[in-house]
C-alpha cells in the first residue's frame, strides 16, 4: 500500500469512528478528493461532515480552530505546505494559545495537514518545507508521517492531544510503499524504539552496534535508507536510522543509549538552516552527550536558496541521499 492510500484509509476510520470529526479544506469533496487524492471518497461515504472552503487558509483554520474549541473535532487540508503561513496568526496566536489563556484547561482539537516538501518540480513557492517555523510555539504539536507508522494511530494520537497540530506529509514519500513486517529492504529491518514515543529505528543486524546513527523526519527516510546502503557496501560503515513520529515537543532522552554508543551523530532534514527542527535536537543530543560523543553532531539542511523548478536545478538545492553520506564520512573518516 502506498503512504497516500494509508493516509486516506486512517482518514476514513477516522470518521467512521468519531462522528464529531469534520474535515475541510479547498477541492477536497469528491471527485477530485484533494490535490493528492488524500481525501478521495470521504465527502461521499460521509456528507455533510466534509467541507469545501474557499480559498482563505487564515479563514479555513479560523472556523476549524473555533469548531474544535466548541466541542468538535477538525482536520484541516492546506493544499501545500507552503500556504500555511497564511494562517501562521490563527495557529500561533489563536489555536495554540486557546488551550491555556482562558483560566482553564481547554481541549482543542485541531490537526492542520500540510503536504510539503520538494522534488516533484513545483517550484519555489508550493516546495518549502516549512517545518522548523513552528517549532517550540507552546501548545502546538508538530508531527511528520513516516513511511514506519501507523496512520489511523497517528491521527488517533494527535486528536487524544486535545490540542492543536501541525502534520506534515512528504509529497514524494505519497508515491512511496509503506513499509510493514519489520522488513525495510533486502537489507535493513525496523522497529519501534520502546518507551520512545513512536521512533522507529532502522538498521541492519543489531541497533546497539552501529557506527553512526542517523535522526531523520519521514519525508527523508527513503533518501536516508539509500545513504545507509551506499556507506554500508562501499565504506563498511553501518548506521542506525531513527526517524520520530513527533518533532515537537521531542525528547532526545530515550535515544540517548543508543546515541552515546555509536559516538557519532548525524541530523538530517529538508528545512533551510536557521532555527530548525535538526538544530533543536543537536542541541539537545550535545547538552547530554557532548562528553561521550566522538565528534560534533553533524547537521544535513537544503541550501539556502529558494526551490527551482526544473528538475536538475531542484536535486542542486534539496538534500539528497549524497548530502547524508557526505556528513558521516566527514564524522568517521
Amino acid at each position: 500500500m502506498r503512504v497516500a492510500e494509508s493516509l486516506n484509509r486512517a482518514l476514513h476510520d477516522v470518521l467512521a469512528e468519531d462522528p464529531s470529526v469534520r474535515v475541510l479544506g479547498e477541492d477536497v469533496l469528491d471527485p477530485y478528493g484533494g490535490a493528492f487524492k488524500i481525501t478521495k471518497g470521504l465527502s461521499s461515504r460521509f456528507p455533510g461532515r466534509v467541507l469545501a472552503t474557499p480559498i482563505s487558509e487564515n479563514g479555513i483554520v479560523g472556523v476549524a480552530g473555533g469548531l474544535a474549541l466548541a466541542g468538535g473535532k477538525a482536520i484541516v487540508e492546506i493544499m501545500f505546505s507552503d500556504f500555511v503561513a497564511l494562517a501562521f496568526d490563527q495557529i500561533v496566536n489563536f489555536a495554540s494559545k486557546s488551550v491555556s489563556m482562558y483560566g482553564r484547561p481547554l481541549r482543542l482539537p485541531l490537526i492542520v495537514r500540510c503536504p510539503s516538501g520538494g522534488g516533484r518540480g513545483y517550484g519555489p513557492t508550493h516546495s518549502q518545507s516549512l517545518q522548523k517555523h513552528f517549532i517550540g510555539v507552546p501548545g502546538l504539536a508538530v508531527y511528520e508521517v513516516s513511511p514506519f507508522d501507523d496512520h489511523r494511530e497517528l491521527f488517533g494520537e494527535m486528536l487524544a492531544r486535545g490540542e492543536p497540530c501541525l502534520l506534515f506529509e512528504d509529497k514524494i514519500l505519497y508515491t512511496r510503499q509503506l513499509f510493514g513486517g519489520g522488513v525495510a529492504d533486502d537489507l535493513f529491518q525496523y522497529d519501534l524504539l520502546p518507551g520512545a514515543g513512536g521512533v522507529a529505528r532502522v538498521y541492519v543486524d543489531d541497533p546497539e552496534q552501529a557506527d553512526c546513527v542517523i535522526i531523520a523526519p519521514g519525508g527523508l527516510a527513503h533518501r536516508a535508507l539509500a545513504a545507509m546502503r551506499t556507506l554500508l557496501l562501499e565504506r563498511e560503515i553501518s548506521c542506525l536510522l531513527l526517524v520520530p513520529r513527533r518533532l515537537y515537543p521531542f525528547d532526545v532522552t530515550p535515544l540517548s543509549p543508543l546515541l552515546e554508543r555509536a559516538g557519532a551523530v548525524v541530523v538530517a532534514e529538508e528545512s533551510t538552516a536557521g532555527g530548525t527542527w535538526g538544530a533543536e535536537v543537536a542541541h539537545q543530543v550535545h547538552s547530554r552527550l557532548w562528553g561521550r560523543l566522538r565528534r560534533p553532531v553533524s547537521l544535513v539542511h537544503s541550501a539556502a536558496s529558494v526551490i527551482p523548478a526544473a528538475a536538475h536545478l531542484e536535486r542542486d538545492v534539496l538534500v539528497q541521499d549524497t548530502s547524508i553520506v557526505r556528513a558521516v564520512q566527514e564524522l568517521l573518516p
